[in-house]
């Protein structure tokens, strides 16, 4: 660029939009309320720190969460911040600090108030909350081969990896999202080696109270970690919705008497209903039955199926081949290798005498076999049986929950909450590892810091707050939006919608006058749904 020249253009994409939703939920004016700071050491406040990761981890630039100045240096700094921020004021050291103040006050705590305020600014309802953990790599040793880790500070080790990679250390995310909107209502960094079922009881034991109180939490949503008789004990009269575990004693047998005795809910899926009082907790079991889950099932068993039946049928014809000194020998390698067979069965199975005669030419009559050996035959056939109960059991599930009476949670809701609602949550993890948003991989220079995995599920929040209000305006004011395929929808992807904005430029004129560059008419639209927050980050100024 040209230093002479009147002219200076900038990149706004769509990050006026983050801004304006990080300034709507209050999230750095609560922050710098919160923690204290000496504001005449500080350029950027501790709260405006935040805003700038928000920022940057929202701009999709496909880096990990390192934060440096040079990623502001194209974009309107000023005006997504505040008059007097300058790119150079956003280094990793005044960044740096801002998370250390954070791990001072205490990430989760802090976490906890911000998604209480958001919450509540959006008027969601927090009814329900669904619990999960997922696992993030760590570029480093870090503290992995100490043994004792100060309190405080969780322990970056290996341990048993969501993502299918052992060897790699690792720490562990555990959030508690609402129903409605996914929003992330608790977060906890844990150390890399966790159970689900350990630190589920404790998120619970420890902060299910506080988030009673504070958001209206009344069910809580997990999958079959929570199933342990000790957490349902915790838990006590609170409600909540589980998958019960196959490795439950009787559930097999369950499910596959459960066929024929389905009560139809919809084409798709079918139920049928069952009491249980595992752990002394009395509670409603839902033994359920979907189309997918159907369809995934056949192909996988019949995959299964037919490797493990030619594996059988090898082992069988390598026993047929066999020569035995005595037919005991014979009988006792056929009933060997028939308790190995799963999906074939043999049928009428023989130990046949074979007479062995030396030298050439006609045998005499009456001439006695120089060796006499024995030999297994038999009929191979597969077991349909084996099969079919094998795709009735990958079809079903089970979904327990304390309510039971039908007045209190009903079938439909039980069903409801658990399959598209755990979702939710799953989603969540999905966007925080994508590619696009940060690398799967974190790059932190310590332990602290690591606890940035708080900035991550602010961004979740964010994203996620503002795609429920561009779907909740575009309804309320029965408009849509274009998509890629050129139609329109009411309910577009946060993802779109930035994408959709990429392009928008802030042209600098005079260093005093600044017009915005390529707002169409479908930017526009949306903006003043949104509000005059929205509408000013993308107006011209001067």
């Amino acid at each position: 660029m040209n230093e002479n020249s009147p002219y200076s253009s900038y990149n706004l994409d769509h990050l006026g939009l983050i801004a304006g939703m990080v300034d709507e939920l209050g999230l750095s004016e609560l922050i710098d309320t919160v923690i204290k700071q000496d504001h005449e050491q500080r350029q950027v406040s501790v709260g405006q720190c935040v805003k700038v990761m928000i920022l940057n981890g929202l701009g999709f630039v496909n880096r990990a969460l390192y934060l440096m100045p040079h990623f502001f240096k194209d974009k309107p700094v000023e005006r997504s911040l505040g008059e007097g921020v300058a790119a150079e004021h956003l280094n990793d050291d005044a960044l740096g600090r801002a998370l250390d103040a954070i791990y001072a006050y205490g990430p989760e705590a802090l976490y906890g108030q911000l998604a209480g305020q958001a919450v509540k600014r959006l008027g969601l309802s927090c009814k329900v909350g669904h619990i999960d953990t997922t696992s993030f790599h760590v570029d480093g040793v870090y503290n992995s081969d100490q043994e004792d880790v100060p309190e405080g500070v969780i322990h970056i080790t290996q341990g048993v990896s969501l993502d299918h990679r052992p060897d790699l250390n690792q720490v562990i995310l555990q959030l508690i999202s609402e129903h409605q909107a996914g929003i992330p209502l608790w977060m906890d960094a844990l150390s890399g080696n966790s159970s689900d079922k350990a630190s589920f009881r404790q998120t619970l034991n420890t902060h299910l109270g506080q988030l009673r109180e504070g958001v209206g939490l009344s069910l809580i949503v997990a999958d079959s970690a929570l199933y342990t008789a000790k957490t349902l004990q915790d838990l006590g009269d609170f409600p909540w919705i589980t998958r019960v575990p196959e490795t439950i004693g009787g559930t097999r047998e369950l499910i596959l008497a459960a066929s024929g005795e389905w009560l139809e809910t919809r084409p798709e899926r079918a139920y049928t209903e069952v009491g249980s009082s595992y752990g002394g907790v009395k509670q409603r079991w839902l033994v359920v039955y979907t189309q997918a889950a159907h369809g995934r099932a056949e192909q996988t068993v019949n995959k299964q199926h037919l490797k493990q039946s030619q594996a059988e049928y090898k082992a069988f014809s390598a026993l047929a081949k066999r020569s035995f000194a005595c037919a005991a020998d014979a009988e006792a390698a056929l009933a060997h290798l028939q308790k190995t067979l799963k999906v074939v069965a043999l049928h009428e199975p023989i130990i046949v005498e074979v007479n062995g005669f030396k030298g050439k030419g006609r045998l005499g009559k009456g001439r006695k076999p120089d060796v006499v050996s024995y030999c297994v035959e038999a009929g191979v056939a597969s077991v349909l049986e084996t099969r079919r109960s094998k795709i009735q059991q990958k079809s079903c599930f089970i979904i327990a929950s304390n309510p039971l009476e039908e007045s209190q949670l009903s079938h439909e809701e039980l069903l409801d909450y658990y399959t598209p609602g755990q979702q939710k949550v799953e989603r969540g993890f999905r966007f925080l590892k994508d590619p696009w948003f940060m690398a799967n991989t974190l790059f932190l220079k310590s332990p602290k810091r690591i606890m940035a995995l708080m900035i991550m599920t602010l961004c979740l929040l964010v994203y996620g707050a503002l795609e429920y209000r561009i779907r909740q305006t575009l309804e309320q004011g029965q408009q849509t939006f274009p998509t890629q395929l050129g139609t329109t929808t009411a309910k577009p992807t946060a993802r779109w919608v930035f994408q959709f904005f990429t392009g928008i430029h802030v042209l600098l004129i005079d260093s005093c006058r600044e017009v915005i560059l390529n707002c169409n008419e479908y930017h526009n639209q949306l903006l003043n749904l949104l509000g005059e927050r929205y509408v000013n980050l993308y107006a011209n100024s001067g």
